[in-house]
Parts: structure tokens; sequence; C-alpha cells
């Protein structure tokens, strides 16, 4: 077993313990009348205001992997791992357009999940249903690497032993986190999460400013910082400061699509629909951009990582661990347990809400739809905590069972899928032209592209699906796949739907009217709406 930081174990295992308490009695939190109910289990009763909401989406979309994974990039690459500072600058302002109405049209007819409202907006079960899928499958790998973050800190504070121990030994405190986090989101659902997000987001940027303040006084200054990382570039012949032309047009797509398939996982969305008011949704994306700023500080650190020496000298080095093993060199031991908590708590979160949206879309897209249409609240609500469970264990597995670099290439994959649900969700909110046939091959297109260009990728690290880049079709230049596929499926949904229109070809009914689009709670189209159940 490595040397244990028992002090810094300390402070990590008693902020576990706390949130392990706020998880079970989150469900006393705000306790519904009728518990037995999705809208209670999966959306905490639609009943979050402005500051939850802002914890609740912060707790979901700055995630462990966040934490981990966007200065290890700037760690490995430079100012590549910038990417997704601007990505999320372009992302509030884009939901900022369409949210609010997805929030109204889901209020007025009880949707739960994005695929719902496709199923009401298109009357079509086949399109509703790969929408589902798709979240599904994009969401897996998400939760997967918010074990891999848990991994990483256990692994610098040396619990649970070196690559040689006995396998059960090694992995033991991760099958106690799991099985924590398992228990208290089937207890609370939504409402754990939330409550949790207070703690994580605190912390998140208690460690964030102490480090960007302290450790640079360590090191000599945030001259002598960039200095040494344009130096080790320099020396690696690899990566640098600044953007080599021939990366610009990775970077800007990447950042575009990246921008555009956000909100389109489901546990993004999950956060939108628990929010009590459509002003609750647009007062959010105007101040979520606070998180950039934090995200824009998070990924100097691993600037810091370089000049502190971590990791030099160690040939292939897992870029993962510079910043958990950064805190453990700079700070003192009981703040490395602060750092380490919220890098774990920040798993927590986000894991916690990505299984509870998938369940909701298993329950009401798969089981609801296609399986038992008689489905009553109750039985919903039993079925989605049992796949929340499922979901859960097998995220476990897969981070048992494969290595780290399969798990981020199938992460990378999930955004490629996830972007071809957006002509389908965005286009509708907007308008009903598309035929849902056309949309049905748009997506196919998308998904087989984006797959297939993607496998043909290969790494030093990886022999298929080792990227997320390749060269654009018509254009030359090396873009990202995910924006790629992106524009054949609004090709050929476009074109499809043109024929389709000129042959007269049937369309499904739309339960929806354009006032829907715009309901605020107190509207008349809120207050006489019927119970939230999907009538599908």
């Amino acid at each position: 077993m490595k040397d244990v930081n028992v002090p810094a174990l300390v402070v990590f295992v008693l902020f576990f313990l706390l949130v392990t308490a706020m998880g079970f009695l989150a469900s006393r939190w705000r306790r519904a009348d009728n518990a037995a109910h999705l809208d209670e289990w999966g959306l905490g009763g639609r009943s979050f205001g402005t500051w939850v909401t802002w914890f609740l989406l912060g707790g979901d979309l700055y995630t462990a992997y966040t934490f981990v994974a966007v200065p290890a990039a700037v760690y490995a690459t430079g100012a590549a791992g910038f990417f997704a500072v601007p990505y999320t600058i372009i992302a509030y302002p884009l939901v900022f357009l369409f949210l609010p109405r997805l929030w109204s049209v889901s209020r007025v007819h009880g949707y739960v999940t994005p695929a719902d409202f496709v199923r009401g907006r298109y009357g079509s079960r086949p399109l509703s249903l790969v929408v589902a899928l798709t979240g599904i499958l994009a969401t897996m790998p998400y939760i997967a690497l918010q074990l891999v973050g848990i991994q990483a800190v256990l692994d610098v504070l040396g619990v649970g032993g070196g690559e040689n121990a006995n396998w059960f030994v090694k992995d033991l405190p991760l099958f106690l986190a799991f099985g924590v986090l398992a228990a208290y989101t089937y207890s609370s659902g939504l409402r754990a999460p939330a409550l949790i997000a207070f703690v994580k987001d605190a912390l998140v940027y208690i460690v964030i400013i102490v480090a960007v303040i302290y450790i640079p006084l360590r090191l000599g200054g945030y001259g002598h910082i960039f200095g040494a990382a344009a130096d080790h570039f320099k020396q690696a012949k690899a990566g640098g400061l600044t953007l080599p032309d021939n990366k610009q047009w990775t970077y800007a797509t990447l950042g575009l699509g990246s921008a555009m398939a956000l909100f389109m996982y489901p546990h993004s969305v999950t956060g939108v629909l628990a929010s009590k008011s459509r002003n609750t949704v647009r007062r959010n994306m105007a101040i979520m951009p606070a998180y950039s700023l934090m995200l824009g500080l998070l990924a100097l650190l691993g600037f810091m990582a370089i000049a502190a020496g971590v990791g030099s000298g160690v040939k292939g080095y897992n870029s993962q661990l510079s910043v958990p093993q950064l805190f453990a060199n700079m700070f003192p031991d009981w703040f490395t347990g602060v750092a380490f908590a919220a890098i774990g708590i920040g798993a927590l979160v986000p894991a916690a809400i990505m299984s509870i949206a998938a369940a909701n879309l298993f329950t009401r897209n798969v089981y609801k739809e296609w399986l038992k249409p008689a489905a009553t609240p109750a039985d919903e609500t039993r079925i989605a905590k049992l796949v929340s469970l499922l979901v859960k264990v097998g995220a476990l597995v897969f981070v048992l069972g494969m290595d780290k670099q399969a798990a981020i290439n199938l992460q990378l994959l999930g955004g490629l899928w996830i972007l071809q649900t957006f002509v389908a969700i965005v286009g509708g909110l907007f308008t009903r032209w598309f035929h849902h046939w056309a949309l049905f091959a748009g997506w196919a297109a998308g998904m087989v592209y984006g797959t297939w260009k993607a496998y043909g990728l290969a790494s030093p690290a990886t022999k298929h699906f080792g990227g997320n880049a390749a060269e654009i079709p018509g254009i030359g230049e090396i873009g990202y796949i995910g924006l790629t596929a992106f524009a054949l499926n609004l090709i050929v949904a476009v074109a499809l739907t043109l024929v389709l229109r000129a042959v007269k070809a049937p369309d499904g009914p739309d339960e929806t009217k354009p006032s829907d689009y715009s309901a605020e709670a107190g509207d008349d189209e809120l207050e006489n709406a019927p119970e939230p159940v999907a009538a599908h």
C-alpha cells in the first residue's frame, strides 16, 4: 500500500460523511404530499428557485471530471485545453433562446424528458425512442468518468493500495462511494444532489480561489509559471501557450459543437425542468457564466502543475493525476483534504443527476411508452429508482473493466452522439416544419457518419476512437467530427422534409399549441394544466 496522507484522508472522509447525511436528509426537504410520483423523485417537484437551480446546474455541468480533465488537457497540450472556456461562454446566450420555451411547454404538458417533448411535438414514437436511447447512451460514459475522478483522488491519497494490490482492496473505497451514492439517490431523488450541490460548489470556489493565489506565491508568480510552461512545451515539441494555425479550425468547431451539445444532455435538461418558473430559467442562464470565470481559473492549474514539476521525468505520466498531485505537493495536508473533497463531492453530485436523468428517460420513453402504457405514477417512480441503480452499476463495471483512455474516448463519442438530437429538440421548439421521418433519417445519418469517422481515428494510446477531429469534407480543414455530423444531420432533415412535404406524406399529430411555449407560472395554460403525467 502507498503512504497514506492521513490528515488529508481524515478531512476528505469528514466531508464525505457530511454530504452523505445531507443526501439522506434531502428526502425530508420540501417533502411532497405524494412522493410516489416521477415529478417529485425525478424533478424535485419542479419547485427549485433561482439559487437552488443555480447551484444544481453548476453542480451538474461542472463535474469532478471537469475539475480533473480541463487542467489535465492544459497540462498536456497547452492552449488547446482552454477550449472549454469559450464553449461555455457561447453556450449560455445560445440556450437562453430556447430553454425557457422548453420549460414552458414541458410544464404545460407534464414532460419530464426531452424525448417526452419530441413525442408530443411530432407524434412520433420512433423518433422519441431514438432521442431517449441517444441520451442514455451518451450519459453512461459521463457517469463513469465521475468515478474516474474519484479514483484519481483516491490514488493520490494513497488509499486502496497500488496497481499490484488485491483488486477488492484496491477498489474498495470506490465501491463504498458508489454504494453511498446509490443509496441516497434511490431514497431522495433529485433533492439529494440539489442539496449537496451547495456544499460542492462552495468547496470548489474556495479551493480554486485559494489555489490561484497561494500556489503562484509558492512558485514565484505567474510570470515564472507561464515561462516554465513555455519552456516545457518547447522542449516537448508539442502544445504551447498559443494555438498554431493548423489547430484553429479544430478549436473553433470543437468549442461551437460542445456549446450546442451541452444542454442536449438529459441531465442538463433535468436541472432546467426542475426550476419552478420560466423566469428562474432565464435568470440562471444570465448568471451561469460566473462558472465560466471559475473554469478559466481552473484551467490555469495545468500550467501550475508544469511549473511545480508534477510528473516531470516520469515516462507516460497520467495527466489526469496532475491536479490532485499538484494539490498534494503544494497545499498543507489538511487543505489537500478540502481540495480532494471538492473533487470527490464534485463527482457525486453530477453522477446522481445523470443517473436520475437516464432513469427518467428509460421510464417515460421506453418502459411507459413501449412496455407498459398503463403504468401508474407510482409504477414510474419505482422503475426509475431501480433503473438509476442499474445505471450506476453499469458505470462502475465500466470503470473497473475498461482502461481510463477507453472511458475518455467514449465520453468524447457521447458528445458527438448527443449533438445529433439538437435538430429534433431545438428545431421543434421553434417550428413544426420538419417531418418526423426526415428528422429520424437526419439523426441516423449524423450518428452513423460521426461514429464511423471517430472509429477510424487512432492515437498513441488506442487504435480506434482516438480523437474527435477529422477533415471537414469540402473545406479541407481539420474540425470537430460532431459538428460535421450535425451539419449532415441538418442537410438530410431539410432535404427529406422538402421531399415528404412535396408528396404530402402524412405527419404525426402535434399536441402542443403556440401559447404553450411562452407559458409562465400563474398563466391559464399552467393553472388549468392536467396533472403532470405523460399521457402517451
